[in-house]
C-alpha cells in the first residue's frame, strides 16, 4: 500500500484527502478536510495543519488539482495571491514527489476511478474499450478535454475548447449571439458565454429583455440584485441557482425557457466535441450544473441537440454519454494522478 495526498485547490475552498492506494490502483480514503482558501497565505500551512489532524505518516506522493493554468510545474491561482511550484512544495512539505495539474485534467483522471453509482447514463451507445474518452463540464466556465489510451494507461489532455466560438443554430440563438455582441461590445462570443453558470444568467437577461416571457418577482429580484453588485468581489446572491431551481419547480416560465435554451446549447456543444473526438470510450458530462438540473438534462432536448448533426446523427447515437454525479471526481483524479508519479 502507498500513502498519497490528493488536493482540489480552488480560490474559494481547498479540499485535501489522504488516500491509501493498492497495486491495482484501488483507493481507500483515510482522512479528508475542507478549508477556506482565503484564510491561509499559502497551500503549505493548510497541508501541514491537515496532516497533523489526520495523524498519518507523511504521504509518499501528492497531486494537487489547481483552478487555473499549470505551466512548467508552477501555478498561480485565480482570486488568490498564491504562487505554487512543485519543487518548493516538495521541500517545505517533505513529500518526495508532487505534481500540479489543472482541475479539469484532474476530472479526466477521475473518470477512470468512478463507480457505477457515480454516473447516470444518458445514452448507452456502443462502448469501445480502446477508444478515446471525452469530457465536457459546465460550471463557472466550460471545461473540455479528452483521454487517449497509451499502453496500459490513459494520457489526459485538457483543452481550451470552451473558448471556441458559439455557433448559433436557429433564429433565437442568432438573436442571442447579436444580443451578447452588442451588450458586451465585443467582436466574438465564446461558447463559454452561453454554456456555463454565467451563460444561464446571460440567456435569462436576453429572454427577459426581448420580453419572451414575463418575470416572476422572486427570480427578478435576485437577478436585479446580482446586476447591481456587478464588479464587487463577492455577490450576495446566485442568480444561476435561482433560475435553475425555478425551472425545476416549474414556477417561472422565463426560467424554464432559459434552461431549455441553455440545455439545447449544451447538448449541441457536447455533440461538436464528440464529432471531433469520436469518444466511443464515453463522453462524460462533468461540472456542477448538470447534477443540479438532472431531471431537465434527462427529459429535455439535450440528447436531441447532441445527435442533431445531419448525416453524422447515426455516429453520435453510438457514443456513450454519462453525467458524473460524484462531485469529488477531481479529488479521485488527483489521487490517481499521484499514484502514477
Amino acid at each position: 500500500m502507498t500513502l498519497l495526498l490528493a488536493g482540489d485547490i480552488g480560490g474559494t475552498k481547498t479540499i485535501l484527502r489522504v488516500v491509501e492506494v493498492s497495486e491495482s490502483l484501488e483507493l481507500r480514503t483515510i482522512a479528508q478536510e475542507s478549508y477556506r482558501s482565503s484564510d491561509f497565505p499559502d497551500l503549505v500551512p493548510i497541508v501541514q495543519q491537515f496532516l497533523v489532524k489526520a495523524d498519518t505518516p507523511t504521504p509518499q506522493k501528492a497531486c494537487f488539482a489547481i483552478a487555473g493554468p499549470v505551466i512548467k510545474n508552477t501555478a498561480k491561482l485565480t482570486n488568490l495571491v498564491w504562487f505554487l511550484e512543485t519543487e518548493r512544495l516538495e521541500q517545505e512539505l517533505g513529500i518526495a514527489h508532487i505534481s500540479l495539474i489543472n482541475d479539469f485534467a484532474a476530472v479526466g483522471y477521475g473518470v477512470l476511478g468512478l463507480q457505477k453509482q457515480d454516473l447516470l447514463t444518458l445514452q448507452a451507445g456502443k462502448f469501445q474499450a480502446e477508444a478515446p474518452i471525452g469530457i465536457i463540464g459546465a460550471g463557472t466556465g466550460l471545461g473540455q478535454g479528452f483521454l487517449v489510451k497509451q499502453g496500459p494507461y490513459y494520457q489526459v489532455f485538457p483543452s481550451e475548447g470552451g473558448h471556441a466560438d458559439f455557433a448559433p443554430r436557429n433564429e433565437l440563438e442568432f438573436q442571442l449571439l447579436k444580443y451578447l455582441l452588442d451588450k458586451h461590445d465585443i467582436q466574438r462570443v465564446s461558447v463559454e458565454r452561453v454554456v456555463s453558470g454565467q451563460g444561464i444568467v446571460a440567456i435569462y437577461q436576453f429572454l427577459r429583455d426581448r420580453k419572451i416571457a414575463p418575470e416572476s418577482p422572486d427570480v427578478a429580484q435576485i437577478v436585479r440584485t446580482w446586476e447591481q453588485e456587478a464588479g464587487q468581489p463577492e455577490k450576495s446572491v446566485d442568480p444561476g441557482a435561482a433560475i435553475g431551481m425555478a425551472a425545476l419547480q416549474r414556477s417561472d416560465r422565463l426560467s424554464e425557457q432559459t434552461l431549455q435554451l441553455f440545455i439545447e446549447a449544451y447538448g449541441a456543444e457536447a455533440g461538436n466535441l464528440a464529432l471531433k473526438l469520436l469518444p466511443h470510450g464515453g463522453l462524460y458530462i462533468a461540472g456542477g450544473i448538470a447534477p443540479k438540473i438532472l431531471p431537465l438534462m434527462q427529459n429535455s432536448d439535450f440528447l436531441l441537440s447532441f445527435t442533431q448533426k445531419g448525416r453524422m446523427r447515426s455516429i453520435l447515437e453510438e457514443i456513450p454519454v454519462y453525467i458524473i454525479l460524484n462531485q469529488q471526481v477531481g479529488l479521485i483524479g488527483a489521487a490517481l494522478c499521484a499514484a502514477r508519479l
